[in-house]
């Protein structure tokens, strides 16, 4: 083969392969760090915000329009009729009244109303309670006579939260045995205020340490003594809460939370015998979402109580009754509630947020339910395809219902609360401006995971310069922490994932199993397994949506980065799937459980610390590290404990292993969120997934 024919072949291949990217430019850089410049205020009538008038039948709001044109719009309710008026046709009579409380759990006066019986004056005037020297002290409040009622209150258990009964007969007082003293000490290296290191300290218990105990006590008040109440049923608590004297004064009850929140209880204590009953006996195999899950409200009015619980493998409300224990259910299905907006006594009803209540929608949209105490008459105030959020009319006759998909600007409509119909349209967001600067709708994809029968949700976001004839390399960006479903179902014009995309990478977003709000089972794969991060999910799901988009290319390897829990699961990516990820930066990882914070970690570790624990630490798989690691974190970080990640460094270094690790001087928590972290973060991938060399044309 002579010179000029192998020349030719080589012209051949090179005109058979791919076009060369163009991305990790500085225009790409450029592009990428003004995302929110850019696309702001491209996007019109997504928001409604509404004012009612004193007749409570009508409201009126503002558009802004494109070139800085207003459009004013009078809504008649109780006709469904929308006008398009000047501001100066808009009428003068009346006040607009704010909207009713969305929330029981931030509403005031309904909080006081759960926790009327806590004070220091008794309900009959004619006592005061007060700690002193630790121990619970009472005072007559007409002779000023004070008479010490416990003896046993010491520095490191000592006495504080007291709560009267109705009848003034009894009180109940809080003893919390003090817990442990860790404390976490940051050297900040480079002080604005002087030239030589500072150091500070913080407490900050982890999983295993001692931890704060408290216990009721029971307490005649006539007597003035202390009635014996066994421990045996709250002997080992992580918390008490929820404490509440039934209206008759019969009862104090409490719920009980297990270290290691595998038991949550429900408990009675007698007034008059101190005997302890547990109402609800919720056991787990594996752990009670009490963070996320934990909800009751107390009916006096008929001594009952609605309660949260996933023991249908689903998270449900219950009416309970506070005397026999017998629970019924509120609500059920495969679906979810995900938290109470109001309990109405009077008319029997809870109002709630539902997910997956809609069958064809995506489970985790949030939608807004009504639904009688005794299970019947379940009304959905909301429908369309999307999540939901809602603001009420005064009289709570009507809601303002807006909705929108990571694909779909907000639609808002006015919607009957009666029975959840639609009176009229209102306004559908208009974003054509946002599109014409090439920016595209993140796409909702779903795929089976590693079991092949369970959906898992996600999204893929592309560049504006998408060019569907070139491929990209796909970068996961990852939070799995349990405590909540992380992949954004609300639409935005400057996601997160955007500024990434921009230099040239297809970006995924991705809930696998182990995150919130699906089934208790779904959850579950979590415990004792954070390590596990939803990943073979993930990958699946990568795997699926490359196979029909070949644009996405997963090749040369898939990129994945997050912070915090994130951290953790990037880094663990690169030590247990080496051989799908391949590049990977990690800021402010929580990389050993046991380095972390006590109740995060505790919450789905488990207590006590074991085995598992130093199993789920990626400084124990450090060794098995693949692909081009870059380790980030502040030194003044204070979620974290920035040690979680010296020490993967340290046993990446013993382990002969190469890594990049940036420590910011100064920095918090999320160094990689600062600029220069996420410059670093940037020029990390496009170096080792692109190929390039960052900024270089």
């Amino acid at each position: 083969m002579t010179r000029r024919t192998v020349a030719l072949a080589l012209l051949a291949l090179v005109s058979l392969a791919p076009p060369a990217l163009a991305q990790g430019t500085r225009a790409d850089y450029e592009r990428a760090n003004t995302v929110r410049e850019w696309t702001a205020g491209k996007v019109f009538k997504a928001r409604v915000d509404l004012l009612w008038f004193d007749n409570g039948d009508t409201f009126w709001y503002r558009n802004d329009l494109p070139g800085g044109k207003k459009e004013f719009v009078i809504v008649d309710a109780v006709k469904g009729t929308r006008e398009v008026v000047t501001e100066d046709k808009l009428p003068k009579e009346g006040k607009p009244s704010k909207p009713a409380a969305r929330s029981e759990e931030g509403a005031p006066e309904l909080i006081a109303a759960q926790q009327q019986r806590r004070g220091s004056d008794s309900p009959d005037g004619a006592w005061s309670v007060f700690v002193k020297d630790h121990n619970v002290w009472l005072r007559d409040r007409t002779t000023k006579k004070e008479t010490q009622l416990s003896t046993d209150g010491k520095p490191d258990d000592a006495y504080g939260r007291v709560f009267w009964g109705p009848d003034s007969k009894r009180l109940v007082a809080i003893r919390t045995r003090a817990g442990g003293d860790r404390k976490v000490t940051l050297v900040e290296s480079s002080p604005r205020d002087q030239l030589q290191p500072k150091t500070s300290t913080y407490s900050y218990l982890k999983p295993g340490d001692p931890i704060p105990q408290p216990k009721p006590h029971l307490f005649d008040v006539a007597a003035g003594k202390e009635i014996a109440v066994s421990d045996e049923l709250f002997a080992n608590p992580w918390d008490v809460t929820h404490e509440h004297w039934s209206k008759d004064g019969s009862r104090f009850h409490f719920v009980y939370n297990q270290r290691g929140h595998r038991v949550v209880r429900l408990l009675a204590i007698d007034a008059e015998t101190g005997k302890v009953t547990a109402v609800v006996n919720e056991e787990c195999k594996t752990f009670f979402d009490y963070a996320y899950k934990l909800h009751l409200h107390y009916l006096d009015g008929t001594d009952e109580a609605v309660w949260m619980s996933e023991r249908s493998g689903w998270n449900h409300l219950y009416l309970v009754d506070l005397k026999t224990g017998a629970a019924k259910p509120i609500t059920s299905g495969e679906w979810v509630v995900r938290g109470v907006d109001r309990v109405d006594e009077k008319e029997r009803q809870v109002w709630f947020r539902a997910g997956g209540v809609h069958p064809s929608q995506d489970p985790y949209h949030v939608h807004f339910c009504r639904v009688k105490l005794d299970g019947t008459g379940p009304t959905h105030l909301t429908s369309g395809d999307g999540t939901h959020s809602v603001v009420y009319s005064p009289d709570r006759r009507f809601l303002v219902d807006t909705f929108s998909r990571a694909d779909l600007p907000p639609i808002t409509e006015l919607r009957r609360v009666s029975d959840g119909t639609k009176v009229c349209d209102l306004e559908a967001a208009d974003a054509s401006a946002l599109l014409k600067t090439g920016w595209r709708f993140p796409e909702r994809f779903t795929a089976k995971g590693r079991d092949g029968a369970t959906d898992i949700h996600g999204y893929i976001v592309r560049p504006s310069t998408f060019d569907p004839k070139k491929t990209y390399p796909v970068i996961e960006h990852i939070y799995a922490g349990p405590h909540d479903q992380h992949v954004r179902k609300a639409f935005s014009a400057a996601p997160y994932e955007q500024r990434m995309a921009e230099l040239g990478f297809i970006v995924v977003k991705i809930d696998g199993t182990g995150t919130n709000w699906r089934s208790k089972a779904f959850h579950d794969v979590c415990w004792k397994n954070l390590g596990d991060a939803g990943l073979p999910d993930r990958i699946a799901w990568i795997k699926a949506a490359a196979a029909t988009r070949p644009e996405m290319d997963i090749a040369r390897g898939v990129g994945i980065f997050g912070g915090s829990a994130g951290g953790q699961s990037s880094t663990r990516a690169l030590l247990a799937h080496g051989d799908f990820y391949t590049v990977a930066v990690s800021d402010c990882g929580c990389h050993d459980n046991r380095m972390d914070k006590v109740w995060w970690n505790e919450a789905w570790m488990s207590w006590p610390v074991g085995p598992h624990y130093a199993e789920q630490s990626n400084v124990t798989h450090a060794h098995k590290l693949k692909g081009k690691l870059l380790l980030v974190v502040g030194e003044l970080d204070r979620n974290v404990d920035p040690s979680s990640t010296m020490q993967v460094a340290n046993a990446l270094v013993k382990a002969d292993k190469d890594f990049d690790l940036l420590i910011v001087p100064g920095a918090g928590h999320g160094a990689a969120e600062t600029p220069y972290g996420t410059r670093r973060r940037a020029d990390h991938f496009v170096r080792h997934l692109l190929g390039v060399e960052p900024r270089a044309k």
